[in-house]
């Protein structure tokens, strides 16, 4: 009770703002409440009044109910309209703070946890907690309308009341079971619900690997086996209720025997009259439904506690644990940046060894080396991606520790090897970087990207949709769309990783001059395994197993170092 409770003071954090709405939800609830009971009262005095031939009182108590089953109506409608209305407010609410959430994650968080973890929670669990005041207040509705009926045949024959609450209480006892049951074999569904969805969104993004691949077999078995387990355990779970059903069918059919009996033995000794055995019976046809209602609530709150604990997890947990940054907020950044002594290591596999290195601002510097010895991992450290183990890193003279978010990420571009392109048009993709983008500055950077020429060619032009990571585009459309989203955000910092691999020779070289052009006015770092690339670049340091080996102009490492030369003379020859 104590979990519920606290885990209802979450909720209403989210839903306080419509207190007023769910007030008169509430208000409406409590006065259907209360017409559920008169009606079948009043609907008994109906079979009175046909058997004592008394037809004006038929005819009164006849309009009486249409009016009072009109106001039902009129009621019914505003309480679904409230509930609707509070539903959809707090869902959004509560949707958008676990995405900001997620956001905020460390990486190491993302890594270790498939996309189906957090897709499931982000819509189904939310969706539970969003609607748990409007359940909650249905659940309990239907339950006092209920108890109300046991008053008032508790008021009409009080050795009837005690039949009827004595088989409640039996069929309470196997719908608490069920209950129990059931919430064991949820908890599973949901963790084998989020690695079949992770599995999917994998193979759905994958699609065109998996096929070139030729491992259609391969996918296609791991999908029927996720699959396959996660049907069952639902079907575990429809079982348990299917079963505790034919028990609940079993005692309601029982009770009404019984109730009929109990009644003809009551009538026979004139301890009842007819009218009134009508509306006992009228009622006890509808208090089976008490238990299933109760059964409807304990599952609901089971249901929300769950959900409940998997939000709350992403939202202030050890399990999930988010990026921490500093307070100093410094708005632009020169662009000097200093690895000191830095250590860095992947689970258990060290990536960076006592690191050390400094660039200056507006400088041009290049990472060479072999794949693995931690280029990429420089990069992301210095956008704060992860958390160094060891040494320091300064941006301008300041810990990287020290300053936050915006100062770090809003002085910094990167673009990757395979960079993300969102299913939007080319004008939202650039957009999304920049708040009031006009149409000059992103045909100026498309232009820079060699884009521009592309994208005039498609009918819809800039307002073309690229599909799911930029299905629609080549691998080199790709990367020059990413160029020119970079272009528009105009950092002080730019990284390129790997970011001209898949260009042609002639879109490569008009990078690189668009890039030559940017040189003493921005910080550029590039990593790249064509050395052809970076041989105008102001220093290139040789990284090998993490650490700077060499570093000089390129003339200088080809006379210094044998690696270097190794590798420039290899591409020369492969070329």
């Amino acid at each position: 009770m104590k979990e519920t409770w606290e885990n209802l003071k979450f909720a209403w954090l989210y839903i306080k703002d419509f207190k007023g709405m769910l007030v008169k939800y509430i208000l409406c609830n409590i006065l259907m409440i209360v017409i559920s009971i008169i009606v079948p009262i009043w609907s008994a005095r109906i079979i009175v009044a046909l058997t004592s031939n008394n037809f004006y009182q038929l005819i009164f108590i006849s309009i009486a109910i249409f009016i009072i089953e009109n106001v039902r109506n009129i009621v019914n409608f505003y309480s679904r309209h409230y509930s609707q209305v509070i539903y959809r407010e707090a869902f959004t609410k509560i949707q958008i703070t676990l995405g900001e959430e997620i956001l905020k994650l460390e990486n190491k968080a993302i890594d270790n946890n498939s996309s189906g973890v957090f897709i499931q929670r982000l819509t189904n669990d939310t969706s539970l907690l969003a609607d748990v005041f409007n359940v909650l207040n249905i659940s309990l509705t239907n339950i006092l309308t209920n108890l109300g009926i046991f008053g008032a045949i508790f008021l009409i024959n009080k050795l009837v009341f005690v039949f009827l609450l004595a088989m409640t209480i039996i069929r309470f006892i196997l719908e608490r079971r069920r209950v129990n049951l059931y919430f064991e074999k949820d908890k599973i569904f949901r963790e084998k619900n989020e690695k079949a969805s992770g599995f999917i969104g994998e193979l759905v993004r994958g699609v065109r690997d998996i096929k070139m691949l030729n491992t259609e077999n391969s996918f296609m078995d791991e999908l029927h086996n996720r699959v396959v387990d996660f049907n069952h355990t639902r079907y575990n779970m429809q079982n348990i209720d299917n079963k505790y059903s034919l028990f609940r069918g079993f005692t309601a059919d029982l009770t009404d025997l019984f109730l009929i009996c109990f009644l003809v033995v009551l009538i026979k000794n004139k301890a009842l009259d007819v009218a009134l055995a009508l509306v006992i019976h009228n009622y006890a046809s509808r208090l089976p439904s008490i238990v299933n209602y109760i059964g409807m609530l304990l599952d609901q709150i089971k249901d929300f506690n769950l959900s409940s604990a998997r939000i709350f997890a992403i939202i202030n947990t050890e399990e999930f644990k988010k990026e921490k940054f500093g307070l100093k907020h410094l708005k632009k950044l020169k662009g000097n940046f200093e690895f000191k002594n830095v250590s860095f290591a992947y689970e258990e596999k060290k990536i960076l060894n006592n690191l050390s290195f400094k660039v200056n601002a507006d400088e041009t510097v290049a990472f060479v080396g072999k794949s693995g010895a931690g280029k990429t991992t420089i990069f992301n450290l210095l956008c704060k991606m992860y958390d160094i183990n060891s040494g320091n890193i300064y941006l301008d003279g300041y810990d990287i520790n020290d300053l936050d978010k915006d100062t770090i990420r809003g002085n910094i571009t990167i673009i990757s090897q395979n960079p993300y392109i969102f299913n939007m048009s080319i004008r939202d993709n650039l957009a999304l970087v920049k708040e009031n983008l006009t149409d000059r500055e992103m045909k100026k950077a498309c232009k820079m990207a060699c884009l521009d020429d592309f994208i005039n060619s498609l009918p819809d032009k800039y307002d073309t949709i690229v599909g799911e990571g930029g299905v629609n585009l080549s691998g080199g459309q790709i990367q020059r769309l990413a160029i020119a989203r970079a272009f528009v955000q105009k950092t002080e910092i730019i990284l390129f990783d790997e970011a001209t691999s898949a260009l042609d020779n002639e879109t490569q070289s008009s990078i690189q001059n668009a890039i030559e052009n940017m040189k003493k006015s921005y910080t550029i770092l590039i990593i790249a395994h064509r050395l052809s690339t970076v041989v105008n670049a102001d220093r290139l340091l040789y990284i090998d197993k993490g650490k700077i080996v060499a570093e000089g102009t390129h003339q200088e490492l080809l006379k210094k170092n044998a690696k270097y030369k190794k590798l420039y003379e290899l591409e020369l020859k492969n070329k």
